[in-house]
């Protein structure tokens, strides 16, 4: 079904030449809270133990006051366990306390990080509380986003699917910054938010793809929005009402442009799979969201952030 045709005849305008479509970049600014990076992703919750390394040499401090606890040689694992209101670190077969039950794991240089035999940007915050740990990936922004495009949709898609994909990955990101706060991070690394692989998951393209769209987002009434998207919806994406009983202005219910593929996800927002097929017809990724988000504009983030 082309562009042009819906459901009893409904006629809609995603001209290519963008007649019908005007994308309007500004400057939002925003405040966020004083933190090293942008946004923290919660790997693990709740577990007894963790294993992480780095690439190069590393340290492990205290999380509030800086203090070095302990050296990491490169490329040489290391098992925390959570004990009692600390946090130990095993060497050599022995267990030895750190002193601290907020640790940062971090790099001596340029490196990664390994915790869930996968590496990532950015530091690793480790927290026991009430007795388990809870591990957390602290990165930019844009090392987050790097993550999640190629996770989230084939990096073998076209170029402007995947533009659409990490602008609204960006938008749901910021919308939902501080969802998961009194568990000491943002967001879930899973599909409860988004899937995120770390730098593990990275590829060439797809990181050309995020750096393409450095710092834009979805925005009506200069807010952000949480741009929801889903795999696929089934022929028919769903308005938030029916969905969880909340009405969102910008998630209107559109034909989806997967037919042929069984509804996958909450059918909310962007279909992955519609975009895959939008953007072979030749929409670019502007056109592809302005279709499944609302009413909405586009905006670029401040250089506050941190981005």
């Amino acid at each position: 079904m082309g562009l042009g045709e819906l459901n009893g005849g409904i006629i809609i305008s995603m001209n290519k030449k963008f007649a019908q479509i005007l994308i309007m970049i500004f400057l939002l600014l925003f405040a966020i809270p004083q933190r090293a990076e942008a946004i923290r992703i919660g790997l693990q919750v709740g577990v007894s133990d963790t294993v992480t390394g780095t690439s190069v040499k590393g340290v492990i401090s205290e999380k509030y006051t800086g203090k070095a606890l302990c050296s990491l040689d490169a490329m040489k694992s290391y098992r925390l366990r959570a004990r009692k209101n600390t946090i130990e670190i095993k060497i050599a077969d022995k267990y030895y306390d750190l002193g601290s039950n907020s640790i940062v794991v971090q790099t001596n240089g340029a490196g990664f990080i390994c915790t869930k035999n996968r590496w990532y940007r950015g530091k690793i915050v480790i927290e026991n509380r009430g007795g388990s740990l809870n591990v957390v990936n602290d990165v930019k922004l844009e090392d987050y986003l790097l993550g999640v495009v190629p996770c989230e949709m084939p990096s073998s898609w076209p170029e402007e699917a995947l533009k659409a994909q990490a602008i609204a990955a960006r938008s749901y990101a910021v919308a939902n910054l501080g969802k998961n706060g009194s568990k000491g991070f943002d967001l879930k690394d899973n599909t409860e938010d988004q899937a995120y692989g770390g730098a593990s998951s990275e590829t060439t393209r797809t990181n050309d793809i995020v750096a393409k769209t450095y710092g834009i987002v979805v925005t009506q009434n200069k807010h952000v929005v949480s741009a929801y998207y889903c795999a696929s919806a089934g022929g028919k994406t769903l308005n938030t009402g029916a969905v969880w009983n909340k009405d969102l202005p910008y998630l209107r219910s559109v034909p989806s442009f997967d037919e042929g593929i069984s509804k996958n996800g909450h059918g909310v927002g962007m279909s992955q799979h519609g975009a895959n097929n939008l953007a072979k017809q030749g929409y670019n990724a502007y056109q592809i969201l302005a279709y499944y988000y609302n009413n909405i504009k586009f905006g670029k983030l401040s250089p506050k952030w941190n981005l």
